[in-house]
């Protein structure tokens, strides 16, 4: 019979795609992690795991067995927190994932000062633009924009709705005209966002008269992040497309001019979603209380 700990290696290897993060997660060797898996692919009769020099990748059968005990060993590290807490003092570790705007905007800002009040609750925040399963990869809370919050998730409103503006520097216009249609962008120099979620380039959206219209923007600069972007626009290089809400200081100190505003497009805020079954938690609880958007 598997013991309960081997299929914890196992499960632990396939999380990580590695032994080697895998074993420092564990606190043992790469070496008896390795062993304890093939000493279990043994009594299974079952190749679980496809092993390069670069890479580790399940099987289909070790697949099949990852989406089967992988949730439940979740589940069982939940509840043991949960029991732990239940001590008096809120206690344990919360996982976020969010992009790094979030992180920078949203959630640094408002744990800061909320983590003094709880010094047995460890935060981790990873930042990643990717869209992440957060039950999969065994993070308590994502923050996405409304919109990409699955339906199967708790949601948590952190911001307001999210205007997107076109901004160039005084600098890049005394060299460019103005676009007055989002036609006009094909002239022009934009910098564009590559997502690892959309693979090509990021398209510029548009809404006048209720209609949608997409631009496919082209330019000489292309980054994987909104900030890098924005300080690219500031630097005159080119033309953005960001959130309002990071670029207004700039605009009203007159190091950015805002274009196609008749053209903006808003998209639902910021939300923090979380697995139904993590709200027993005390410890998520009051995170998710921090970081919920003010009221009023």
């Amino acid at each position: 019979m598997t013991r309960f700990d081997d299929l914890a290696a196992f499960a632990a290897v396939v999380r990580e795609g590695s032994f080697t993060r895998a074993a420092a997660q564990l606190g043992i060797s790469q070496s008896a992690l390795s062993q304890t898996v093939q000493a279990m692919e043994r009594r299974l009769n079952l190749k679980l795991l496809n092993r390069t020099t670069r890479s580790v990748s399940p099987t289909e059968a070790g697949e099949r067995l990852y989406r089967t005990v992988g949730p439940r060993f979740a589940d069982i590290e939940a509840e043991l927190t949960v029991l732990g807490e239940l001590r008096g003092k809120p206690a344990g570790t919360v996982r976020i994932t969010a992009s790094e705007t979030a992180v920078r905007t949203l959630i640094w800002p408002r744990l800061q000062p909320w983590l003094m009040k709880y010094p047995d609750i460890k935060i981790e925040i990873s930042s990643d633009n990717r869209f992440i399963d957060i039950v999969a990869e065994r993070f308590d809370i994502g923050v996405r924009l409304g919109s990409d919050v699955a339906k199967d998730m708790i949601a948590v409103r952190m911001a307001p709705d999210m205007r997107m503006t076109v901004v160039g520097s005084p600098d890049y216009f005394s060299r460019h005209p103005l676009p007055r249609t989002p036609r006009d962008l094909t002239e022009h120099d934009c910098i564009c966002l590559r997502l690892p979620t959309h693979g090509g380039l990021l398209n510029w959206e548009f809404k006048r008269r209720g209609k949608i219209m997409n631009a496919q923007v082209t330019g000489r600069l292309v980054f994987n992040t909104t900030e890098l972007t924005f300080a690219a626009a500031l630097a005159g290089h080119g033309l953005a497309w960001v959130p309002a809400g990071i670029t207004a200081d700039s605009i009203a100190a007159g190091r950015l001019t805002a274009v196609l505003d008749d053209w903006a497009v808003t998209y639902p805020g910021h939300h923090l979603y979380y697995a139904s079954r993590s709200s027993a938690s005390p410890a998520l609880a009051l995170v998710v209380e921090a970081l919920r958007a003010p009221s009023g």
